[in-house]
């Protein structure tokens, strides 16, 4: 799990979350391309697609490559609002926070006999990236609603839901893309 301060830009095609972590800094600074279109929903939280070719042309060319197999989701967050303990199935990503702060919680398996937790606030200008099967659940835990950018290659197929029980990691479900959401 890898935190860093925007405005970092990672570059290497042959690195998916890297990648992934350079086009979600760069779309979360680049507030002119999707200020208008947020929106905040009282009973869930409210979600949008970015279309890569509606961006590309605000993105350094370095990053035109990651952008090709790139799924790009814009969300807002106000206060309680959260996801359930997920992972991305077998998609890489980050999510950069371009207005207020999230709360992550990362769960893992652990070599002992129960599952590794942490939290951490990340504030406005944090992006965390991560590879595969990384266990995870975001929450606004503050007073303040809350956007960010969340970047997934490949594409979001799946999600598995999960529970911590007894110690141990438990999947809970799966949600599939165009049935679930």
């Amino acid at each position: 799990m890898t935190s860093t301060v925007l405005p970092t830009a990672l570059t290497t095609p042959a690195e998916a979350p890297a990648g992934a972590a350079a086009l979600a800094v760069a779309l979360a600074i680049r507030t002119d391309l999707w200020a208008d279109r947020v929106e905040y929903r009282e009973e869930s939280r409210w979600t949008s697609l970015l279309e890569p070719a509606d961006v590309a042309h605000a993105l350094d060319a370095s990053l035109h490559a990651e952008l090709h197999d790139a799924q790009i989701w814009l969300l807002s967050w106000l206060p309680g609002q959260g996801t359930p303990l997920h992972d991305h199935g077998a998609s890489a990503g980050a999510f950069a926070v371009a207005r207020g702060t999230l709360t992550e919680r990362v769960v893992a398996r652990g070599t002992g006999p129960t599952a590794r937790q942490s939290t951490a606030d990340l504030v406005a200008g944090r992006v965390r990236f991560f590879g595969a099967h990384y266990v995870h659940q975001v929450v606004n835990t503050l007073h303040e609603p809350a956007v960010s950018v969340h970047v997934y290659a490949p594409r979001l197929t799946l999600m598995n839901t999960y529970r911590v029980d007894g110690g141990q990691l438990v999947r809970t479900g799966t949600e599939r893309a165009g049935v679930d959401w």
